[in-house]
């Protein structure tokens, strides 16, 4: 049972080195980032982007990329088109998001020629290490699929637990999240969460344990479950919060970072390699712990 996101470097420590490409390189953090991750040994970084202004934060911060593989390209949209047809072409493991907007991005990824399309819903996950819980908690989906319905729950579940099982949890212990606990026929996220908790236990959805609906408190506090008298072997114990959709997503992430200074790591998943594509209030830690978070998820791929 992982507590600290650190303790993902035990998973990827006997693991090949990962090739990672940064699309849009001149943005300090993420460089920063990036080259802490090459110092340790996690990834082999393919810097795409403007070389001058990536000199230049290398030389005003003291960082040394003389040995590393620059490719310069100045306009924001072709380096990224670079960068993503590297990880299509396997030249890549890890697409990471520098200097440029999500959308731009996401583009490139799901350009139908050349991108990074594998049939599979991309979502993103998210994982905290919060003070205040036992291990670490995932969340998901806060940043791609805004109101994502029935079937879409299932892929990002899918893939999520997929995440979890590299991460060592054999069974994740899922919660779907509503605003109640009972089901509710005119709240649609209490329908789906019974749908889907059903569909677990004729192992239409496998590898997990699905519950809900569940309201937040009785999905990470066991002690609120049983007040409520809620019987559940996900309560108190869950490894994966599925949102009801990205609002309370987004809220939760932010929340959780900035209120209870949670540390954060988080990948989009579904493509043909894992994405780094952090937020651009995320930290230079976040950033670096997202990179962990996709080395350890790339060994899927």
């Amino acid at each position: 049972m992982l507590k600290k996101i650190e303790e993902i470097k035990a998973i990827i420590a006997n693991a090949p080195v990962k090739k990672l490409v940064l699309a849009a390189a001149h943005d300090q953090d993420s460089l920063a980032a990036v080259l802490r991750s090459h110092a340790e040994g996690i990834v082999e970084p393919i810097l795409v982007g403007d070389s001058e202004s990536i000199k230049k934060i290398a030389e005003s911060n003291g960082y040394d990329i003389s040995n590393l593989t620059i490719v310069n390209e100045s306009d924001t949209e072709k380096a990224v088109e670079i960068a993503v047809k590297m990880a299509s072409s396997k030249q890549a493991e890890i697409l990471m998001k520098g200097k440029v907007g999500t959308s731009t991005l996401l583009k490139c990824v799901l350009n139908r020629d050349w991108g990074l399309r594998t049939g599979k819903l991309l979502s993103h996950f998210a994982l905290f290490e919060v003070e205040t819980y036992h291990k670490l908690i995932a969340v998901t989906d806060v940043a791609m699929n805004i109101a994502p319905n029935l079937q879409e729950k299932i892929a990002i579940i899918n893939n999520s637990v997929g995440c979890l099982h590299q991460l060592g949890v054999e069974i994740p212990k899922v919660a779907v999240l509503g605003a109640v606990e009972m089901v509710n026929e005119n709240m649609r996220a209490t329908l789906d969460a019974a749908l889907l908790s059903k569909m677990n236990q004729r192992d239409q959805i496998k590898g997990c344990i699905i519950d809900g609906p569940l309201a937040f408190d009785n999905a990470v506090s066991i002690e609120s479950a049983r007040h409520k008298g809620i019987k559940s072997e996900v309560a108190g114990d869950t490894d994966l919060l599925l949102m009801p959709d990205i609002e309370v997503g987004n809220v939760l992430y932010k929340s959780l970072v900035f209120f209870a200074r949670a540390k954060v790591a988080s990948v989009i998943v579904g493509a043909a390699v894992p994405i780094v594509l952090t937020s651009r209030s995320d930290s230079e830690q976040a950033k670096y712990d997202s990179i962990l978070l996709a080395s350890a998820v790339s060994q899927k791929h």
